[in-house]
């Protein structure tokens, strides 16, 4: 538009010249210069309309290219955006909230953020629980949770408040988890759960200078685990360090041990009916295991501080075990971070069975269940299912824990071994390959009875205020009737 104005100008320019001399006609010599200056001024004329065509050609050429970079910059925009998750919000919850573990959830999400023009956000609360099940009675849940105990993902499913993955989401988590992984979130036959963090459970801690001192060897079988316990207490060594104190979830650890010694003692399918109630609590081998575990912490000698410390003791005792007060402790993956900082002196082997060939696998971890069908919240169920989220997860986890180790565990065969620290790395490896694995018994079972009945009657038995035929009853009582 501007060199159409200057071509106009130029040519006013010429014509007001040509007007000029035509009225000056005074003398012959003002006719010969009157001819002079009209045939300049169409010189002028044609020389400035030829200027203004060059600058309208040279702005034509510049509006083009600017066109065709306002183009690229849309076509990059609309590949971040994501098409229709531009600008969409999708609100994820969970009980993760340490500041490490809330970060490093978030992290990864702007990844997917990044990539599809979403915006999740990811809240963890120490009451999620409660909040979740306000949530869902106001019919305001989130788009996603985090849920801890499948057996709480398996109640809302039922209700039909957590939704169906769709058949994409289920052939993408197919390829990034072993079926006994996805087990853990399928629901009478469908599929409503996302595996996202993995804990390894069947792990006994054990300082490795005391192993060192007294020639101890790694116990391969539960009756060589019994044998090297005994053995310490006539070396005047302790064996184990235990406790179940847990604020309002004391009495947890309890339950890990009764669900190692069923699926060692009795196999895993009594386990599973145990888990489903198949089996009652009340059953006599569910009742025997119960006491064996008890007789196992009376014995004098057998544990720091003995029985009667064990329901004021922190279920993770990582001072106890790095200063000597013990050799050996029985807890999950995620007890490397509560050993002080600088501990060098413990090593972990897997908590044995009755044959050495026969190796179950006790994990807990979380998995995201869906609240909605909506595309973005279904490609976030994806994503948060995928290798990219865990190494991503990891990689910031780790950096805010200085580089050491995360604390962060996965069983998803996309994940990245050498983002690990060594320890962190060998249970990746050991999850990755397990073949008989097991989802924390306590945390599959509804959670009035499994995160609630279930701990209280293991301190009270534990505190001797009650038998293990008594505890099972109790138990027993709090399933559900419908």
């Amino acid at each position: 538009m501007k060199s159409k104005w200057i071509k106009v100008l130029a040519t006013l320019f010429a014509l007001a010249l040509v007007a000029a001399a035509c009225g000056s006609d005074t003398d012959s010599s003002a006719a010969d210069t009157e001819g002079e200056s009209a045939a300049d001024a169409q010189a002028d004329a044609e020389e400035a309309e030829e200027v203004a065509e060059e600058e309208e050609a040279m702005e034509d050429e510049e509006e083009a290219m600017e066109d065709e970079e306002e183009a690229m910059e849309d076509e990059d925009g609309d590949a971040s955006a994501g098409g229709e998750f531009a600008g969409q919000v999708i609100q994820v919850t969970g009980p993760e909230n340490a500041p490490n573990d809330w970060n490093s959830i978030q992290a990864a999400l702007d990844h997917f953020n990044e990539t599809t023009g979403a915006e999740a956000i990811y809240t963890g609360s120490v009451n999620w629980e409660q909040e979740i099940n306000v949530q869902i009675a106001a019919g305001n849940p989130p788009d996603i949770s985090v849920f801890p105990q499948p057996g709480k993902l398996a109640e809302f499913a039922q209700a039909g408040s957590v939704v169906p993955l769709t058949d994409d989401v289920n052939a993408a988590i197919s390829e990034e988890w072993a079926q006994g992984q996805l087990d853990f979130g399928n629901v009478d036959g469908t599929q409503v759960g996302v595996p996202v963090k993995t804990d390894l459970k069947s792990i006994v801690w054990y300082d490795t200078d005391v192993f060192e001192a007294g020639g101890y060897a790694i116990p391969e079988t539960q009756g060589a685990l019994v044998e090297l316990t005994n053995t310490m207490i006539a070396d005047g060594v302790t064996p184990w360090c235990v406790g179940i104190e847990s604020g309002g979830a004391t009495g947890w650890l309890f339950t890990d041990w009764t669900e190692e010694l069923i699926m060692r003692d009795h196999g895993v399918d009594v386990y599973d009916q145990w888990v489903s109630n198949e089996v009652p609590f009340s059953d006599e081998r569910i009742v025997q295991t119960m006491q064996n575990i008890v007789d196992l912490w009376s014995i004098d000698g057998a544990v720091n501080g003995g029985i009667e410390a064990i329901p004021s003791v922190n279920h993770s005792p990582g001072e106890d075990l790095a200063n000597g007060s013990c050799a050996m402790v029985r807890q999950a993956s995620f007890f490397a971070t509560r050993l002080p900082e600088g501990t060098d002196n413990i090593g972990w082997f897997y908590f044995p069975a009755n044959d050495a060939s026969v190796s179950p696998v006790l994990v807990a971890g979380t998995l995201t269940g869906a609240f909605n069908d909506d595309p973005a919240t279904m490609a976030l169920m994806e994503f948060m299912g995928s290798g990219t989220y865990a190494n991503l997860r990891q990689e910031a986890q780790r950096e805010a824990a200085g580089g050491g180790i995360s604390g962060f565990n996965t069983a998803n065969q996309g994940a990245d071994r050498s983002l690990w620290s060594d320890i962190g790395g060998e249970f990746l490896e050991f999850l990755q390959g397990a073949e008989t694995v097991r989802f924390d018994g306590s945390d599959l079972m509804p959670a009035d009875v499994g995160a609630g009945e279930f701990w209280t009657q293991a301190t009270a038995l534990v505190n001797g205020d009650v038998t293990a035929t008594e505890a099972a009853a109790a138990i027993d009582a709090a399933w559900p009737t419908e």
